[in-house]
């Protein structure tokens, strides 16, 4: 289903009412929860019939398998270094808000992927003021989700967010050949408001893959100033590396130029994890029966994602996510707001996630890719066939997605394809 609307903080309420509720048992590959506080919400008060509820806040361990079907698409896994059990191990944040009697509950599991590390349902949907750790009421808003019953759940799921109290974010292993660091080409770009004499070539302040050699002639800097047009090289004499992911130009950067580096880097992380994560934490919580499971009796689950996180959601659907290692679906119901028809690099060697493709800005990076519809469309230029669910619909996982764009979709994101 898809909402076009002029408005991006127009709410879709009647979104939860539409999921069929599913259930089952069993358990996912979710190693262990490592609960680190535990704390009752405003002092234990009542959120209608749904009672108290309680943050619980620390890390998820998982162990991936290299050689199950389910993991197969994840990018380099099989180059990751394995545990004693052969598994391929991560870990990441979590932030979950739960009712203290689950009975209480309405079964319901909303997991909102944060955009760059962030946390933005309780400010979207309970019209609360934004904070990265809830304490206070006006940082639960007016519990609109939390009066229903909901059950609600962050994770990190990038390594690179910026370091900040409060981001979420996850460890992922970095891939390696044969014992040997693997190396590869990434490309920074960026614009500047102001002159400045200095630049990362990360995105948004994220940590940047860091350069092999900063004084090989591999490394290149160019300048624009149409997107389209080729790059005018700088002199190697003119601009260096000040570290290994700021650069510096003589003279300074001017504002409104459009600035690639394309260096040498070495030690990808393999961030297909964050994908595998998001599938098995929620998974784990929905069909998990045993006493680690914090939040028994679920039925169902919803995804949703703004912008960046929409376009993550696709990609998961895209690549059979929402299908778990025992076969059954994650999310009953997915909500990409705002993520236009693109996907992104969540699973890529040397993936940066945060890069979108805007009009002038990162538009070099794989975002906008075929397919961009849930149904079967054709490529008109290679003659291939494709959909953005047809894998979870081959598996019998396809969820109820709702698909909501503004006019920001269409002049930026390519939503006239979707």
């Amino acid at each position: 289903m898809i909402m076009r609307i002029p408005n991006s903080k127009f709410l879709m309420p009647n979104f939860f009412l539409a999921l069929s509720l599913v259930s089952s048992a069993a358990d996912a590959r979710v190693v262990r929860l490592r609960i680190e506080r535990r704390e009752t919400v405003l002092n234990g008060r009542p959120f209608g019939a749904a009672g108290s509820y309680e943050k619980l806040i620390g890390r998820v361990d998982f162990g991936l398998d290299p050689d199950a079907p389910a993991n197969a698409a994840i990018v380099d896994l099989k180059l990751a270094p394995r545990n004693a059990r052969g598994e391929v191990e991560s870990s990441a944040d979590f932030y979950l808000l739960k009712p203290v009697d689950p009975r209480r509950g309405n079964g319901r599991l909303f997991y909102e992927v944060g955009n760059r590390g962030g946390k933005a349902m309780l400010v979207t949907f309970q019209k609360a003021s934004a904070s990265f750790d809830p304490a206070t009421e006006a940082e639960f808003g007016d519990g609109a989700l939390m009066r229903q019953g909901f059950t609600l759940l962050w994770m990190g799921w990038q390594w690179d967010v910026p370091v900040r109290p409060g981001t979420m974010r996850m460890e992922i292993p970095i891939a390696t050949e044969n014992g040997r660091r693997i190396t590869g080409l990434v490309r920074g770009n960026f614009i500047l408001s102001e002159r400045a004499p200095t630049a990362s070539v990360a995105d948004r302040n994220h940590q940047a893959y860091p350069v092999l050699d900063p004084t090989s002639t591999e490394n290149v800097m160019t300048v624009r100033d149409d997107p389209t047009a080729k790059g005018q090289v700088i002199p190697h004499t003119r601009w260096r590396f000040v570290d290994g992911g700021t650069v510096a130009l003589d003279g300074g950067f001017e504002p409104g130029r459009i600035y690639d580096v394309v260096y040498r880097s070495a030690d990808p992380r393999i961030v297909g994890c964050g994908l595998a994560g998001t599938r098995d934490l929620v998974s784990f919580l929905k069909y998990e029966s045993s006493g680690e499971n914090p939040a028994p009796g679920l039925r169902a689950a919803i995804g949703w994602g703004v912008s960046q996180s929409g376009r993550f959601l696709r990609h998961f659907l895209y690549q059979g996510f929402n299908q778990d290692e025992q076969g059954r679906s994650v999310f009953d119901g997915v909500f990409d707001q705002v993520g236009g028809a693109g996907r992104g690099s969540f699973n890529h060697r040397f993936g940066q996630a945060s890069r979108d493709a805007l009009q002038f800005f990162n538009i070099l990076f794989p975002v906008d890719l075929f397919p961009f519809t849930d149904g079967p469309e054709t490529d008109p230029e290679t003659g291939i066939a494709d959909s953005l669910l047809g894998r979870a619909a081959r598996s019998g996982t396809a969820p109820k997605v709702f698909h909501l764009l503004t006019n920001s979709e269409y002049f930026n994101r390519a939503g006239s394809l979707v």
